[in-house]
Formats: C-alpha cells, structure tokens, sequence
C-alpha cells in the first residue's frame, strides 16, 4: 500500500509516523538484546495493560496460538509470576493474572529498560525534555482509539 499523497509529495505525517514506529521497534530490541528477558516477560506486560485473561484471550492479544500460551502460562505459573484461577462466569475456563512476583519483575524489567535509554541519552545529543515530550506523544497515540478499528 502506498502512502497518501499530496500532489507529488509523500504525506508528512505519513513518513513520520513510518519513522517512528521504525525506530521505536528498532529501540525495543536494542534495550531487550542487553537484557536476559525470559519470554513470558511479553505475557507480563499484556496482563498488565488488559487486566486477567483465559488463556485464548491472551493469545489473541500476543498474536499466539492457544498451545503456545497455554504453555507460556505453565511456564510463568512455575515461576511464580501468574496465578491462572477457574473463572467465576465459565467454571471450565481460567483466568491468568500478574501475581505480585509477576508485578515486580515486570517493574525490574521496566526500571532496566529505562536505565539502558537513560544511558543512551546521556551519551547523545538530545535531553530529558526531548525524551519527555517523545513519550507525551506515544502516550497520547496509544490513549486514542484507532481510527480504523483496529487495535494497536
């Protein structure tokens, strides 16, 4: 798909926002290659931004077949980081949801990222204002609804 024109002229905002997210995947995987994240770490954010989920609702959201969640889950479950509870409106159903131990490893794992971006900051030409109005302007994209129904 081509991006909306203005008479020969690609969209601004169109080639910015292809930038960002560029970038910002591009950043994500640079802290995460410093760090020794378990893989259910991805599970921990998601159950901190939806709140407790079954099992195939995790894994619609992380894009996952059911199998591989349902074996993520076992794997956070032996760690201690969930807690998977029969769900109150469907007795064969469960419920995940971040246990404390899950809560604060999803906190180290953050605090880690930001110290590896504080870092590169410091080393860069850029300040703490410009990071601050950078995060300002992702937080306000992901607090509106897509325009196209979709979710990002």
């Amino acid at each position: 798909m081509t991006p909306p024109t203005t008479g020969s002229h690609v969209d601004p905002a169109v080639a910015l926002g292809g930038e960002l997210v560029t970038h910002a995947a591009r950043l994500v995987r640079a802290v995460r290659r410093k760090q020794d994240l378990a893989a259910g770490v991805r599970v921990l954010s998601l159950l901190d931004e939806h709140g407790p989920l079954g099992v195939s609702a995790l894994a619609r959201v992380d894009r996952c077949s059911q199998p591989t969640m349902s074996a993520t889950v076992r794997d956070l479950v032996a760690d201690g980081w969930v807690v998977k509870a029969a769900d109150p409106g469907d007795a064969r159903a469960s419920v995940v949801s971040l246990s404390p131990a899950g809560r604060a490893e999803l906190g180290r794992v953050r605090r880690r990222s930001g110290e590896a971006v504080a870092a590169r900051l410091a080393a860069g030409p850029h300040t703490p204002d410009e990071l601050a109005t950078a995060v300002a302007v992702l937080r306000d994209l992901l607090a509106h609804p897509d325009p196209e129904g979709s979710s990002l």
